[in-house]
């Protein structure tokens, strides 16, 4: 069955719910535990509901022919991309200190795996989820793999056709049918706001029935608001403990303070959303009473006099007859001498 909401941990993502916000943590710890771990701290500190990290073996990810994208050749002094892979490699001992960091502060572990084994150790490390990257959404052995653990899959869409997505959903559904996101993504590091095309959130979701949301690789926040605008269900962004570290993400993501920004941000455009019913909101009240307007008599009116249109005005406050009452009050008798600029009520009429 398709599924618009899901759940992951004690959290539900979908239709109805707050925005899942992953922090992406990814390689920022430069192959180092002890900043791994405090960005679990800086992650948990600014309210985010996951920090994701990246597990994966160098070897088995590249070959030694591969070169660096262009974005990793900001990592310090590697001579090709596996090069690079081994310097960041964390092990198991890691990954299990990190999980043990996430518990105590409460926050949700989450990694990707690049290859089969790697899949393997998150699920004996037993994570509430397997998120996916865009790399391998055409690696549908890899694919079919994790989907057989039926554990909730986060699948990101980058670089892709509606008809790739499509294989790699049928490939997942086929294998295990776990509750599955798909998250929007544009790949390019730092990616143009005008490459976003955030619409393709809902072209995902009419697809596939799914929830949706967006891996945001843009600088600044103003994607990723506008994403959770649109309904994103899910939220990824990178961040790191100082942007100017030599490596292959530190400069397109967020320092710790602009990571807490962004959750506020978010959460604040949520709240902006509200229900969708039509309704005035408590602080408007009196405010209606001081900006509205209500019948006032434009002159004298005589006691016996039968109101006309001509002896009624429009005047602030709105605490009297509303303009719309005038109908039913033309033709009666004043019941008593009138003044100008008094407010008229039913009373005073016959």
């Amino acid at each position: 069955m398709d599924r618009v909401v899901i759940r992951l941990g004690r959290k539900t993502i979908g239709d109805g719910r707050t925005c899942f916000l992953i922090a992406e943590a990814g390689v920022n710890h430069d192959g180092r535990l002890d900043r791994a771990l405090r960005l679990v701290d800086v992650a948990a500190n600014a309210g985010a509901d996951a920090v994701k990290f990246q597990t994966f073996r160098a070897d088995a990810l590249a070959a030694a022919c591969a070169p660096q994208a262009a974005y990793q050749n900001r990592a310090a002094a590697a001579r090709s991309q596996r090069d690079m892979l081994r310097r960041l490699e964390l092990n198991e001992a890691a990954h299990r200190a990190l999980i043990a960091r996430c518990r105590k502060r409460a926050i949700l572990f989450l990694s990707t795996p690049f290859d089969e084994e790697s899949a393997d150790l998150l699920e004996r490390l037993d994570v509430p989820a397997f998120k996916l990257p865009s790399g391998e959404l055409t690696n549908l052995p890899l694919l079919s793999h994790v989907a057989r653990k039926r554990r909730p899959m986060l699948v990101s869409t980058g670089m892709a056709t509606l008809a790739e997505v499509r294989a790699a959903v049928r490939v997942i559904r086929r294998a295990g049918n776990p509750p599955l996101a798909l998250l929007h993504c544009v790949s390019s590091y730092p990616a143009e706001p005008a490459w976003s095309n955030l619409r393709a959130m809902a072209t995902l979701r009419n697809a596939f029935r799914v929830p949706t949301g967006y891996s945001d690789h843009a600088l600044g926040p103003e994607v990723s608001l506008a994403a959770a605008a649109l309904g994103a269900a899910v939220l990824e962004k990178h961040f790191t403990l100082d942007k100017n570290r030599p490596g292959p993400d530190h400069a397109m993501s967020m320092s710790p303070a602009e990571l807490k920004a962004w959750v506020r941000s978010v959460r604040a455009v949520e709240s902006a959303l509200g229900d969708g019913l039509k309704r005035p909101v408590p602080p408007e009240i009196p405010i209606a009473r001081a900006a509205r307007k209500s019948l006032v008599a434009a002159r004298p009116i005589a006691l016996g006099e039968r109101l006309t249109a001509g002896a009624v005005t429009r005047k602030r406050p709105g605490t009297g007859l509303p303009p719309a009452a005038l109908t039913g009050l033309l033709g009666r008798r004043a019941l008593r001498d009138i003044p100008a600029d008094a407010l008229l009520s039913r009373r005073l009429f016959s």
